[in-house]
């Protein structure tokens, strides 16, 4: 299910589009809401006290570092992914090219977000309630752009296959898990900074919100009791 689950929300993404055609709208704010929440609050009970718990040869600072670059590495290759991570796509779709950088920036950030996957079995439903709108956006601007069929489908086969590579070579690579902790902390602080932009960018101008309050409590309250 590791493997299955993160393809299938980008297969649920893109049949969401293909049949309902919504429009960036209310309730896709409130599942972005959700998301952020939901992915936030698995990162704080489980990733970040996990990750200081294993730790026994550094000091807390050295995990800090990792974390702070987890952070500053997603604001770089949001540079390039110009937001697609947290709900956004500033591309021009009148384009016919493949969006390479897009496609690189988002591949690097779903490789790293597997890593952790396989010591935690309950993030991979954090990783698909945050897949879910992240197709469905991507889906939403391929479709308006004059990317062809066969650029739509290659971009999303491919995406939909990162997180499950990820969790193959962190699985398999023998690197990898001599330095799980320091790539744990790392995609902590990936998930720190999509999730709490996620979070600020629902709040419209910070007004109250009684809606996406309640949907931010119930994301919160579901990764307690998952």
């Amino acid at each position: 299910m590791n493997y299955i689950l993160p393809i299938l929300a980008v297969v649920i993404g893109f049949g969401f589009v293909t049949f309902f055609k919504p429009k960036k709208g209310h309730y896709l704010k409130l599942f972005l809401a959700f998301s952020g929440a939901f992915l936030l609050s698995l990162t704080v009970f489980t990733l970040l006290p996990e990750v200081y718990h294993h730790n026994q040869n550094h000091s807390e600072k050295y995990i800090g570092i990792f974390i702070m670059l987890g952070i500053l590495l997603q604001i770089f290759l949001e540079f390039f992914s110009k937001g697609a991570e947290h709900g956004h796509v500033h591309l021009d779709a009148s384009k016919n090219q493949f969006p390479w950088l897009l496609f690189i920036s988002l591949s690097v950030h779903s490789v790293l977000e597997g890593f952790p996957i396989h010591e935690h079995n309950n993030l991979i439903y954090g990783i698909l309630i945050h897949k879910i709108p992240v197709a469905i956006i991507l889906s939403t601007f391929f479709i308006d752009s004059n990317l062809s069929n066969k650029k739509i489908a290659a971009f999303l086969i491919l995406f939909s296959l990162m997180t499950p590579l990820g969790s193959f070579l962190a699985e398999n690579i023998s690197f990898i898990h001599q330095f799980y902790t320091e790539v744990s902390a790392l995609v902590i602080g990936i998930f720190l900074h999509i999730s709490t932009i996620i979070l600020f960018e629902s709040s419209e101008g910070h007004k109250f919100n009684i809606s996406k309050l309640l949907v931010i409590l119930l994301g919160i309250a579901t990764a307690y009791f998952i």
